[in-house]
C-alpha cells in the first residue's frame, strides 16, 4: 500500500508540535483585537433588520448565551493561535447547546451535533476550542467558581483525547459506524439516567405531529400556520404558490431517488416565516407544511438561510459554492445518522438555503439547571461525539500522534477555556453596554416590529 501506516501517521502529527506547540493554545488578546459588538454589527448588514433586536436581547441574557451568538467574534480569535495544519470537517460552532438527541431513520434516539451552519474544513482545534470555551462559561453561569468551571472543560478536551487515541486505532468501517445511541449511554450513565428521562420522553414527543398541533389552525376549511408575528408569520412574497412548489421540486432533485419518492407522497399546504435561535436570529428560515394522507400524517420542513461560513476568512473557502449544500455535505459527514430529508436549495433573490425536517424527536440538555458532576459527564459525552465526528473526515492517527498520551493538550484547553471565559464575560458586558447606551436596539418578541417582505 502506498498509504502511510498509522504509525508514520502518528508520528508526523507529533512533529506538527514544533511549529504549533500545545502549550501554545492559550488566550491572550492582542491591542488590535476588533470591538465584539462591531464585529456582530457587520454580521448583521445583510440580516431582517426587525429582528436583530430580538437577537441582541437573547444574547444579552447571560454571557452564555452571548457566547451562542458570537461564532463571528471567536472564529477571528482562535485564529490568531498558530493552527496545528491537522484538517478535520469542522461543525464551526462546537458549543454545548448545538448538540442533542434526534431520531435516527431507525427511529432510535442518538445522541450527536446538530447544527452545521458555519461548518467547513480546518484544523481540528477551532471545534475544541469552542466547545471547551462553552463548557467553562456554561459551568460559570450556573454558579461554579472559574477554577471549578476550567476542570469541567478539561475533562472534555480530555475525553476528546481519549477518544481519539481510540479512533486512531479502529478500522475506518468501525470509526464511520460509531454513534452514541442515547439508551445505551444512560445504561452506562446511572446518575443521570433518572434526571434524563423527562428530557427524553419530551424528545420523543417532539414530531411533526407535535409541531402541527402547536403551529397550525384551520381557518375557513384549509389548515394553516397560526400567526405570531414577528415570531411565526407569513409573507407577501410566498403568496405565489406556484413559485414555492418550484422551488421546493427543485429541492426534491437534491434527495437521493428513495426519498424522492417518499417526499412525492406529500403535498404542499403552507409557508411562514420562523425565528429561530440565538445566533441565526435575523437570518431567514421558513417553515414549511406538507400534508401526506390526511391530516394526522403531516411533515415539516425547515427551510434555513445558509450563508457564508464564519470560518472561512481563517480556513479557506468551501470548495462547494452553494452554501446550502455546503452546509449538507458538512453535516453528512460528520453526524453518524442525518434526516432523511436533508437538502439544499436556492430561494427568492438569489439566497441559499438547506432543508431539514423542522422536529424529528429533537431535544437537548438543561445545560442551565446542570449540577457539576452532570455538566462534566454532558461535557464528557460530547468530546466523545466531537472526537467521532473529526475521526470520520480527518486523520485520527496524526491528530492523536499531535494530542499525546499525556495531559499537555488537556491543560492546554482547560488554560484556553478560563482564559477565553473571562473574555467572553467582558464582551457581553460590551453588548449591554452598547445596548444600555443606545447603540444596540434589544427587545423582547412581543416588542419586535414584524419582518417586512424581504
Amino acid at each position: 500500500m502506498d498509504q502511510p501506516t498509522p504509525e508514520e501517521r502518528r508520528k508526523r502529527g507529533r512533529a506538527l508540535r514544533t511549529a504549533s506547540p500545545r502549550s501554545s493554545h492559550v488566550w491572550q488578546p492582542g491591542d488590535d483585537r476588533p470591538d465584539p459588538v462591531t464585529i456582530l454589527e457587520q454580521q448583521a448588514a445583510d440580516r431582517l433588520p426587525e429582528l436583530l433586536p430580538i437577537r441582541y436581547a437573547r444574547m444579552a441574557a447571560s454571557p452564555f448565551a452571548f457566547l451562542r451568538g458570537a461564532a463571528a467574534v471567536m472564529a477571528r480569535d482562535i485564529a490568531t493561535v498558530t493552527p496545528t495544519g491537522l484538517r478535520v470537517q469542522l461543525c464551526g460552532d462546537a458549543h454545548l447547546s448545538n448538540f442533542g438527541m434526534f431520531a435516527s431513520p431507525e427511529r432510535r434516539l442518538v445522541f450527536d451535533l446538530n447544527d452545521f451552519d458555519e461548518t467547513l474544513p480546518g484544523p481540528f482545534e477551532y471545534d475544541v476550542k469552542r466547545l471547551v470555551a462553552s463548557v467553562a462559561v456554561a459551568a460559570r453561569g450556573n454558579g461554579e467558581s472559574p477554577r471549578a468551571a476550567a476542570e469541567t472543560a478539561r475533562a472534555a478536551a480530555r475525553r476528546y483525547r481519549e477518544a481519539m487515541l481510540a479512533f486512531a486505532q479502529m478500522r475506518h468501517l468501525d470509526v464511520w459506524y460509531a454513534h452514541a445511541d442515547v439508551d445505551a449511554v444512560l445504561a452506562t450513565q446511572a446518575s443521570i439516567a433518572k434526571r434524563t428521562e423527562k428530557n427524553i420522553a419530551k424528545a420523543r414527543t417532539r414530531t411533526s405531529l407535535q409541531a402541527f398541533a402547536k403551529l397550525t389552525e384551520t381557518v375557513e376549511g384549509q389548515v394553516r400556520f397560526r400567526d405570531d408575528p414577528p415570531l411565526v408569520q407569513h409573507l407577501e412574497m410566498f403568496e405565489d404558490v406556484e413559485m414555492v412548489k418550484k422551488l421546493l421540486h427543485e429541492y426534491r432533485d437534491t434527495l437521493s431517488d428513495e426519498r424522492r419518492v417518499l417526499a412525492d407522497r406529500y403535498e404542499f399546504v403552507d409557508i411562514a416565516l420562523k425565528v429561530v435561535g440565538v445566533g441565526s436570529v435575523g437570518t431567514r428560515a421558513f417553515i414549511v407544511l406538507h400534508l401526506g394522507r390526511d391530516e394526522n400524517d403531516p411533515l415539516i420542513l425547515q427551510v434555513k438561510e445558509a450563508v457564508t461560513s464564519v470560518l472561512e476568512p481563517y480556513t479557506g473557502r468551501s470548495r462547494y459554492r452553494q452554501q446550502g449544500k455546503r452546509v449538507v455535505v458538512g453535516q453528512r459527514l460528520m453526524q453518524a445518522v442525518s434526516d432523511i430529508f436533508l437538502g439544499w436549495i436556492r430561494g427568492p433573490l438569489g439566497r441559499e438555503f438547506y432543508v431539514r425536517q423542522l422536529r424529528d424527536m429533537k431535544g437537548s440538555a438543561q445545560i442551565e439547571t446542570a449540577s457539576l458532576s452532570e455538566l462534566t459527564l454532558y461535557a464528557e459525552l460530547c468530546g466523545w461525539v466531537l472526537a467521532r465526528a473529526h475521526a470520520r473526515s480527518g486523520d485520527a492517527a496524526g491528530i492523536s500522534g499531535y494530542l499525546g498520551g499525556g495531559e499537555a493538550f488537556d491543560k492546554a484547553m482547560r488554560d484556553w477555556a478560563h482564559a477565553y471565559a473571562d473574555q467572553t464575560e467582558r464582551d457581553h458586558e460590551a453588548l449591554v453596554a452598547a445596548i444600555d447606551a443606545g447603540r444596540l436596539e434589544a427587545a423582547a418578541p412581543e416588542e419586535a416590529a414584524a419582518p417586512a417582505t424581504r
